[in-house]
C-alpha cells in the first residue's frame, strides 16, 4: 500500500492535475453564467418572437392527464417535451460559440507573442 500511496501524491502534486481542479471548478461557474443567459436573456426574447410562449413548455401530448370530480390527477399526462430539448442544445450553442470565441482570442494572442 506504501507504493501506491506515494504514486497517488505524486500524481496529485503534478501540476496538471491541479490546473485541472481549477478549470472544473471555473467551468462550473462558467455553466452558471451560461445557463443563467440562456434561461434569463435569450428564452424569454425567443418566447416573446413566438407569442409569448415558453419554449420550455413545448410538449407534444401523447395522452392528456385524467382528473376525477375534485380535480385531483387519477392518471398523468405523457407527454413529449421537446421543449426542453430545443433549450438543451440552446445551452450547448451558447457554450460551445464561448468556448471556440475564447479559444480564438488565445491563440490569437499566443501567435502575437510568437
Amino acid at each position: 500500500m506504501g507504493k501506491f500511496s506515494e504514486d497517488f501524491k505524486a500524481f496529485i502534486a503534478k501540476g496538471n492535475v491541479i490546473d485541472m481542479a481549477v478549470g472544473v471548478v471555473i467551468g462550473g461557474a462558467f455553466n452558471k453564467i451560461v445557463t443563467s443567459l440562456v434561461n434569463d436573456i435569450i428564452m424569454p426574447l425567443v418566447g416573446l418572437a413566438v407569442g409569448g410562449l415558453n419554449v420550455k413548455d413545448w410538449k407534444w401530448v401523447i395522452k392528456a392527464a385524467e382528473y376525477d370530480a375534485a380535480g385531483n390527477v387519477v392518471t398523468a399526462e405523457n407527454a413529449v417535451n421537446y421543449g426542453n430539448f430545443i433549450q438543451a442544445g440552446i445551452d450547448f450553442l451558447i457554450v460551445a460559440l464561448t468556448l471556440f470565441v475564447i479559444l480564438k482570442v488565445f491563440t490569437g494572442l499566443k501567435d502575437k507573442k510568437k
